[in-house]
């Protein structure tokens, strides 16, 4: 197993850390309903999904 043989400093941990960040998800248009939604899911406003109604709307 890879061990480190010194101890990492400060600024170089922090500029490591410093390239986590959080994405906004990207968001496709319903093809029904012209909403945004996330892709590969059913559509939460209309419920459709692939253009087949799989769930009622909520």
């Amino acid at each position: 197993m890879a061990v480190p043989k010194r101890k990492m400093s400060r600024s170089n941990t922090r500029s490591r850390r410093a390239q986590w960040k959080a994405s906004a998800p990207t968001l496709v248009t319903c093809p029904q309903c012209r909403d945004p939604k996330l892709p590969h899911t059913a559509c939460p406003n209309c419920g459709t999904y692939n253009r087949r109604q799989v769930v009622d709307p909520a």
